[in-house]
């Protein structure tokens, strides 16, 4: 699994990448939330480990970025926090979108362990992602389900969720089996 450790403490760093090349993850590093932020965007990790505190973006104001990113899968956040352990800042940082801490220094079962329910939550959300993948529909008159339940013109269905326009013709078959005097 690709994996982003954004730490300024570059043994931190060092140890956690250890750590994760051990379980047969791949990570991509990151000294401080600017660059977390970009390496992000260019290799689409499926687990962000982020220090709390660092220069440029701290780890609540990177986990902002990627949760409000258009056209991106879901990333699980793990916070690592020093000196920010109080209730209220623990609520904060779920609000923004933090899904699991880890004080520091990290401990290497309790790493294992977090990143195992991380693993399955990823698997879960690339079920859930390919199952609303799925269109319901109709095998006889080919309209789709809406959300609200009602079936719609394939041509409704897709224009309102999206920017395609259709121009309808007819192909050969169907001209010839529709309108063989045409044909």
């Amino acid at each position: 699994m690709k994996i982003l450790i954004a730490d300024d403490d570059e043994d931190s760093r060092e140890i956690l990448k250890l750590r994760l090349g051990r379980l047969g993850h791949e990570v991509v590093e990151a000294n401080d939330g600017l660059t977390a932020w970009g390496e992000f965007r260019t290799h689409a990790p499926k687990v962000v480990i982020s220090d709390w505190m660092m220069p440029g973006l701290d780890g609540l104001e990177l986990c902002k970025k990627i949760r409000g990113a258009k056209g991106v899968d879901y990333a699980y956040f793990i916070m690592l926090s020093g000196a920010m352990t109080g209730k209220q800042d623990y609520l904060n940082a779920m609000e923004v979108g933090v899904d699991d801490f880890l004080p520091k220094p990290v401990d290497a079962e309790a790493f294992r362990i977090r990143l195992r329910v991380a693993e399955r939550i990823m698997t879960l959300t690339s079920r859930v992602d390919a199952l609303e993948k799925i269109l319901p529909i109709c095998s006889y008159c080919k309209k789709i389900r809406g959300d609200d339940g009602d079936y719609q013109a394939l041509e409704t269905y897709f224009s309102d969720r999206s920017k395609v326009k259709f121009s309808h013709g007819i192909c050969p078959q169907c001209l010839k089996k529709q309108l063989p005097d045409k044909a």
